[in-house]
């Protein structure tokens, strides 16, 4: 159960629509936030879930943007500082695998020039973008970013090489936005281990057995669960800045 007030509070989250994203978006809006959701402009899931929790009475608003494009990343986060008028918190979510399903290490031919150039300017570019973009109202109110990585960057096998190249980055990026960030501002990172989200859930089910047989608590985890560890480093751990925590169930 909540106990955290953050009436008055802000919330910028991309990649809101779906997944951890929208899982972080409700748990930050059931505490009194009043959260941005940033999705691409073609996703319908944007739209949507901004009304239906809109709906509801959360305080929630709207605003597009791809930021793996220069330019387009810095503007989405201006257009989302104007509405709320004010950033405490900045959750760096968006993030892709671009393949729908797992690419063998030993493919090396898959990981073409347009594949590393999207992985790269969404996962790693994406945060420092926006990070960069929010830097200056962040420190404003004292506030903190949490990005999305992977234990894919921490060692284990990712959905390939690009992709755990980028959350790798991912996280030294964190140390290094956390320096300079300081000591105004704090800047963390999760890093998920499997997620039951949109891009695993069709997953035939022994590849997820062999992945959840090697953890401690033995299951996939939830995108509230993930959810739950953004939402503490952002509004507690005034003392943790820098660190990237595994949210994997025991897994590394």
């Amino acid at each position: 159960m909540l106990t955290i007030d953050l009436t008055g509070k802000t919330v910028l989250v991309t990649g809101g629509a779906s997944g951890i994203g929208l899982a972080t978006v409700e748990l930050f809006a059931r505490a009194g936030a009043t959260i941005a959701i940033n999705h691409l402009a073609d996703d319908p899931r944007g739209e949507q879930e901004t009304k239906r929790l809109a709906a509801t009475g959360f305080r929630i608003v709207n605003v597009p943007g791809d930021v793996s494009k220069g330019g387009a990343a810095e503007r989405m986060v201006a257009a989302a500082i104007e509405k709320l008028g004010r950033l405490d918190y900045l959750v760096n979510n968006a993030g892709t695998p671009i393949a729908r399903e797992p690419i063998p290490l030993s493919e090396l031919d898959a990981m073409t020039e347009e594949f590393w150039s999207t992985i790269l300017n969404t996962n790693l570019i994406g945060p420092f973008r926006c990070t960069r973009a929010a830097a200056k109202a962040l420190k404003a109110t004292h506030g903190a970013v949490c990005n999305t990585a992977s234990i894919a960057g921490l060692g284990s096998i990712g959905s390939s090489i690009a992709y755990g190249a980028s959350k790798a980055g991912l996280i030294n990026l964190t140390i290094a936005l956390a320096r300079v960030l300081a000591p105004e501002a704090r800047v963390n990172a999760v890093a998920p281990g499997l997620v039951d989200s949109p891009w695993t859930r069709e997953w035939p089910p022994e590849r997820k057995s062999d992945y959840t047989e090697r953890t401690m608590l033995g299951r996939v985890a939830k995108p509230q669960d993930i959810a739950e560890v953004i939402f503490f480093l952002c509004t507690s751990a005034a003392m943790v800045t820098g660190q990237t925590i595994a949210v994997d169930g025991g897994r590394v």
